[in-house]
């Protein structure tokens, strides 16, 4: 409204068009409505043993295999092997992610590392991980170590290629600015490149625990003794479902742990970036 005439004047359409306008981006997520999926599971599952369609023989009901993690618990069992196997898994994935950043940064920064070290990384992801145990078997000469290095390995892999790629897809813009300014090679990789490419990384690392943990599951059952899935292999040959259940439950709830520690600790790290799903 014109306050010298008293004519109401319409507002141009770009702002109403503007004012009208939605937001393309999903609603910021949050961390506790993840817990969706795994609840509408479970409840599943209980209706579904309540109901007695279910095969207690084969799949028992949640609250047997809460009973006897209960028992396991008082017993000292779980505790135990629970402190064997994140052991196992703290040294073989501190490995794998030292190992992946390094060569990493080697490659994506020098082009002899490129040559070197690419290819032989991409030949290695079409080896299987559990494949190459039982070479490590020979030569090592003990399990532990087959366990940790095929942990390692798994973790490996995904912290290489993701941090790999970060660093060299790092925008061209950047880089021309930093010689537009007579950056150093080791102010431009301290400026430029590492920031750039740390988003990269801890994805890697979110990949990197997940495949250890799977990986951890695999050869625990194979070629180790003590940990969880030792206690598993066991109660698999002496047809104990409600214990195998016990024990696939502690690794999802390992790596759901795991996983939201790092994914708050990216959002910690890349607090001033925001993305399409932030």
């Amino acid at each position: 409204m014109n306050m010298y005439s008293g004519q109401i004047i319409a507002a141009p359409p770009v702002l109403v068009a503007a004012e009208r306008r939605r937001s393309l981006a999903p609603a910021r997520p949050n961390r506790y409505l993840h817990l969706i999926g795994p609840a509408s599971l479970l409840l599943c599952w209980s209706f579904l043993s309540a109901a007695g369609w279910l095969d207690p023989r084969t799949l028992p009901a949640p609250w047997t295999a809460v009973s006897t993690g209960a028992d396991l618990l008082r017993e000292g069992q779980i505790q135990e092997r629970l402190a064997v196997s994140i052991a196992r898994v703290a040294t073989g994935f501190t490995l794998g992610g030292a190992a992946g950043l390094l060569l990493a940064l080697l490659s994506a920064l020098s082009p002899l590392g490129l040559y070197l070290i690419d290819g032989v990384v991409q030949l290695k992801r079409g080896i299987p991980v559990l494949a190459a145990v039982a070479f490590i078997l020979v030569w090592s000469g003990t399990t532990e170590p087959v366990t940790e290095a095929a942990i390692a390995l798994a973790a490996f892999s995904p912290i290489y290629l993701l941090t790999h790629n970060a660093l060299r897809t790092v925008d061209i813009r950047y880089v021309e600015l930093a010689e537009t300014l007579n950056l150093s090679r080791a102010q431009f990789v301290k400026a430029v490149i590492l920031p750039g490419a740390l988003a990269g990384f801890v994805r890697g690392l979110r990949f990197g625990a997940a495949a250890a943990w799977l990986v951890l599951a695999a050869a625990e059952q194979v070629d180790a003794t003590g940990g969880i899935g030792d206690m598993v292999a066991l109660a698999s040959n002496e047809v104990q479902p409600d214990v195998i259940m016990v024990g696939l439950g502690i690794y999802g709830l390992l790596g759901l742990a795991t996983d939201y520690g790092l994914r708050g600790f990216e959002q910690l790290l890349l607090a001033s970036r925001r993305s399409f799903g932030q």
